[in-house]
C-alpha cells in the first residue's frame, strides 16, 4: 500500500489546528502540528514531511519569514493559510517559496483539492525528455530542475512556467501565450513574479539574464543556445 503523505500544520490557533488535524486525518493523510515557527523548526529537524500548511499571521515569527528562512535548506512544498486578502500579501507568500495559498475562511474540500494538486505536481525521478541550458537540466515530464546534476527546488508555479518555456525553447512567448498554455492557472502579476523568482535561481545576475530573456515588446524566451545581442532587460 502506498505510504500516506505526511502533512505538518503550523498555526497558533489551537482550535483550527485540531480541526485541520481531524479533517486531514479523515481524508487519508498523516498529520502533525506545531503552534509556532519555532516548534515547526524543531519537528523539521527529525521528520521529512510531504507538505507544510502554514498560517501567515502568527505571534513571534510570521509564516512568510519562516518559509523564507527554511527554503535554502528544505524544499518541502508549502501552502499558506491567510486571512489577508490583499494581492501584495499573496505575492509575498509566493515570493517566499509557497506553492499555493488559500484564504480564511476556506471550504475544507477546496483545501484538500489544493493539497492533492500540489502533491501530484511534485517531481519524481524519471528518464523523461530533458532540456539543457548552461549548467542546468530540466526534465519536462517530471518537472525536475537540476543544477550541475543536483536537484534545485522550484515551486509548482515556477515548475509550470518553466515547463511551458521548455516545450518551446528559443521561442518568444507573450503574456497571452503563457496564460493560454497554462490554461489560466497563472496570469497577470503572477507571471511576472514567477519569472523573477526563476531568474534568481537560474541567472548569475538576474538583472542581466542570459537564459530567461525579456524580448522587449514581445514577451520572454528561454534560450538554450549561444546568446548574442542585447535582447534582455
Amino acid at each position: 500500500m502506498e505510504e500516506r503523505a505526511h502533512i505538518l500544520v503550523i498555526d497558533d490557533d489551537d482550535r483550527l489546528r485540531e480541526l485541520l488535524r481531524r479533517f486531514l486525518s479523515e481524508s487519508g493523510f498523516r498529520v502533525s502540528d506545531a503552534a509556532s515557527a519555532a516548534d515547526a523548526r524543531h519537528l523539521l529537524q527529525s521528520i521529512a514531511f510531504d507538505l507544510l500548511i502554514i498560517d501567515v499571521m502568527m505571534p513571534g515569527q510570521d509564516g512568510v519569514s519562516f518559509l523564507s528562512e527554511l527554503r535554502p535548506q528544505n524544499d518541502v512544498p508549502a501552502l499558506f493559510l491567510t486571512a489577508l486578502a490583499e494581492t501584495e500579501n499573496r505575492i509575498d507568500g509566493l515570493e517566499a517559496g509557497a506553492d499555493d495559498y488559500i484564504g480564511k475562511p476556506f471550504e475544507p474540500r477546496e483545501l484538500i483539492l489544493r493539497i492533492k494538486r500540489i502533491l501530484a505536481r511534485q517531481p519524481q525521478k524519471s528518464d523523461d525528455k530533458s532540456i539543457s541550458f548552461g549548467a542546468f537540466s530540466f526534465e519536462i515530464e517530471s518537472g525536475r530542475l537540476l543544477a550541475s546534476g543536483m536537484p534545485l527546488h522550484i515551486t509548482s508555479a515556477e515548475r509550470d512556467l518553466l515547463t511551458t518555456f521548455a516545450k518551446a525553447p528559443n521561442e518568444t512567448l507573450s503574456r497571452d501565450d503563457l496564460q493560454t498554455r497554462l490554461d489560466g492557472r497563472m496570469e497577470g502579476r503572477s507571471i511576472d513574479v514567477a519569472i523573477a523568482r526563476l531568474r534568481r535561481k537560474l541567472e548569475d545576475d538576474p538583472k542581466k539574464p542570459i537564459y530567461l530573456l525579456t524580448i522587449r515588446g514581445a514577451g520572454w524566451s528561454l534560450r538554450t543556445g549561444p546568446v548574442t545581442g542585447s535582447l534582455s532587460s
